[in-house]
């Protein structure tokens, strides 16, 4: 509290500074652009991403509405630098990685909404078990490089921000539906106004299907998400000398999705890939998340401009699974058994439901209950000097809590002719009974001077964070305070950056940058956050509608942190591992440009390619068994080597057609490569036609090629892509 009152003092005392300053006549020869200071972008646009110091995508809502995407794999596709391994076919738990960085549950990444961090724990328990859903969204910001310490604590390889619908200037809304393959449905309406100085957006979103796989007794393998947003804002009158906005964001979901972590073993796989065992019958997740943000922007002048966010986030979910196998006395973990079919012989015919087994599934209750709140700001000021040089001062705070709290047990079940039944309820908390949280402090200053074609943009950024973790063990569910485990770590750390970039004329620029990599340790006492020196140079040239950058970059960790996943076959502890020194690098290449465009028809074209080297530069053995043993020069798993994807559109005044071709190479999931999922190539289509300016008629193909391919081999077993679907529905503006 005491340094909540330190930044709010300062605040003011800076505001009443800016009072004194006097007006910039000639401010209007500068783009707006120059300068965005809004709570919930980090972009704003695509001019500012292409001119930023750093790599930087912007991903705009005629981009997201080409395809109307709900799978958020697929909607990061064509951005350079992102890698991304698939797990149920629908990208409800996206695993994300930018510029090789660990992909597991997107751990290892700044998550972002309105530029709030969105994941449910991102300090104490990062992994994005909850994840915006881009069905919603009218933006998506990612930066990498030198200008993303801005937005930590992931510092390596990048920051993702999504925007959602804005508050419209003036009434409108739109009631989107459509229905297709494995009977999916999606409908999604909002409504919105701004009369004078207030506005108000309400919005709804269900996304919903049966899934594509098959269990006995055509049981549901799918999901039913239910959203509602909604935003109020007020503005003050155009008289007031000082501009200020106030805004008040309410956000709800609800998922209940049968998903399992079990998978197929491989020759299963290669011969009925899309059918799910009958031990995962009782897998389901129920998830329920809701955020309150208060936004508040001041513009003391036109130099002079606040930010303010005070946010909340709850999510709890249970993600109730089948875990464990026991056959004639051996429990062995799901993952194990997948891996190793002819050693565990008999416990895969148990949960293939072909033997009968009494007490023989084991299925827990992963139950969690998670917050994570906090207040940040972001001040501005910029000012014009001598030879027409820009300065720009941003500086920025956050005070931010989160905790994750354990209470999981496992339930006993047997099976008999295909059928489980319930044997014995579990002892709530024998299977995590603890919570482990954060306090933390992050600032940072970011400082750019511009001057001809001239940009630096020098900054530093401090985080101070306390992870502890509270066990009151197995036998303790009422949480007597006498028998408490605790432990504490604390780390404060310095990450300085800088980039440059240079317009060489109107057609060509470079720029490059450097650095610090930072992500938190655990709450082990001791424990060293990954750390790594970052470096980048690239290349962007335009002429006329063609348009093409080239970026080079490279990582060099001097210490790699694994973490203990369930989903990527460990104990599911969490539990940071150290995994020594590494290295990535690569290349980023995206180029766009239009092949034709007249009158009558437009020819859009991108092409993006991404080539990632990321090897273990250290021998050590993975006792979570997550990686295997680990000799200097083996891959980090689950990061493609090569991976491009090419967008080419047809569209007239009535008509759009827009075809997305996507490859991901070949990737190890162990480190010796002996396990890998092999290459594919994925087509998707889409087509538009305008019956009028405010009716549209969509329809989209996934996988029209219908190609069956391979994911992932975690969390425990091969899991398919999803197959050939067609969606078809209509769009309604207003």
């Amino acid at each position: 509290m005491k340094n909540t009152h330190l930044s709010l003092l300062l605040i003011f005392s800076l505001s009443l500074k800016a009072q004194n300053q006097p007006t910039i006549e000639n401010d209007s020869i500068f783009p707006l652009d120059e300068v965005i200071i809004k709570g919930n972008t980090i972009l704003g646009n695509k001019f500012v991403a292409k001119n930023r110091t750093g790599a930087a995508y912007y991903l705009s809502s005629e981009e997201l509405g080409q395809f109307d995407y709900a799978d958020i794999n697929r909607a990061l596709n064509k951005i350079p630098g992102i890698n991304v391994f698939e797990e149920d076919g629908f990208g409800l738990r996206p695993n994300i990685s930018i510029r090789g960085t660990s992909p597991e549950r997107s751990a290892k990444i700044a998550i972002m909404e309105d530029g709030v961090l969105i994941s449910p724990a991102p300090y104490s328990a990062s992994s994005a078990y909850y994840f915006p859903s881009v069905a919603r969204m009218q933006a998506i910001e990612v930066l990498k490089g030198s200008s993303q310490i801005q937005y930590g604590p992931y510092t390596t390889g990048g920051a993702i921000n999504f925007v959602s619908t804005e508050i419209p200037e003036s009434f409108g809304g739109k009631v989107a539906a459509n229905h297709g393959s494995f009977q999916a449905g999606q409908l999604h309406a909002n409504i919105g106004d701004t009369v004078k100085t207030f506005g108000y957006l309400v919005e709804y979103l269900n996304v919903n299907s049966n899934g594509f796989k098959s269990l006995a007794n055509n049981l549901n393998t799918g999901f039913d998400i239910n959203e509602i947003t909604s935003k109020i804002r007020y503005n003050t009158p155009n008289h007031h000398k000082r501009k200020q906005s106030f805004q008040f964001k309410f956000h709800y979901y609800d998922e209940v999705s049968n998903e399992t972590y079990l998978g197929l073993t491989a020759s299963d796989f290669e011969k009925t890939p899309y059918v799910r065992y009958q031990a995962s019958a009782k897998d389901k997740m129920t998830a329920e998340h809701m955020q309150y943000v208060f936004m508040h922007e001041i513009n003391f002048s036109e130099q002079f401009k606040v930010s303010s966010n005070v946010y909340l986030n709850g999510f709890k979910r249970n993600w109730y699974k089948l875990d464990d196998v026991v056959f004639e006395g051996s429990s062995q973990k799901i993952a194990k058994i997948l891996s190793n079919p002819s050693q565990y012989s008999g416990h895969i015919s148990v949960v293939k439901g072909a033997l009968d087994a009494e007490r023989a599934l084991h299925v827990k209750a992963n139950n969690r209950t998670y917050i994570s709140r906090g207040v940040q700001t972001k001040i501005d000021y910029h000012w014009y000097g001598k030879n027409d040089s820009f300065n720009d001062l941003e500086i920025g705070f956050r005070m931010h809590y989160d905790e994750e709290d354990r209470f999981q047990w496992e339930d006993v079940y047997n099976i008999t002719n295909g059928f489980m039944s319930l044997e014995t309820y579990g002892v709530k908390g024998a299977q995590g009974n603890r919570i482990s949280s954060a306090n933390t402090f992050a600032s940072y200053v970011m400082y750019k001077y511009k001057v001809k074609g001239l940009t630096l943009s020098p900054g530093i950024r401090y985080e101070s964070i306390k992870l502890s973790r509270d066990d009151f063990g197995k036998s303790n569910p009422l949480r007597s305070s006498s028998d408490v485990s605790s432990r504490v770590n604390a780390i404060s750390v310095f990450i300085p950056g800088i980039g440059f970039s240079y317009t060489i004329n109107n057609k060509l620029s470079v720029f490059s940058g450097i650095h610090k990599g930072f992500s938190p340790p655990g709450n082990s006492v001791g424990q060293q956050a990954e750390e790594s020196v970052n470096l980048e140079a690239g290349v962007r040239f335009s002429a006329g509608k063609f348009n093409a950058e080239l970026i080079a970059y490279q990582n060099d960790y001097s210490n790699l942190l694994g973490s203990d996943l369930a989903a990527s076959g460990g104990s599911g502890e969490l539990d940071p591992f150290n995994a020594g020194e590494a290295l990535v690098n690569g290349v980023e290449m995206l180029v766009y440009t239009d092949l034709v465009e007249n009158k009558k028809i437009k020819i859009p074209f991108s092409f993006s390619y991404t080539l990632t080297n990321a090897t273990f530069l250290s021998d050590f053995g993975s006792t979570q068994d997550i990686w295997g043993v680990v000799s200097n020069g083996d891959s980090i798993p689950y990061i493609p080597k090569h991976h491009l994807s090419t967008t080419v559109s047809l569209q007239t005044n009535k008509f759009e057609l827009n075809l997305n071709a996507n490859y991901n190479g070949k990737f190890s999931t162990v480190a010796d490569g002996t396990l890998s999922i092999p290459a594919y190539f994925i087509l998707d289509a889409s087509m538009m036609y305008r019956l009028s300016e405010t009716v549209t008629l969509k329809s989209r193909v996934l996988n029209m090629l219908d190609e069956c391919y391979a994911v992932s081999r975690a969390p425990a077993g091969l899991r398919p892509g999803h197959p050939f679907g067609v969606y078809a529905g209509f769009d309604v503006r207003f």
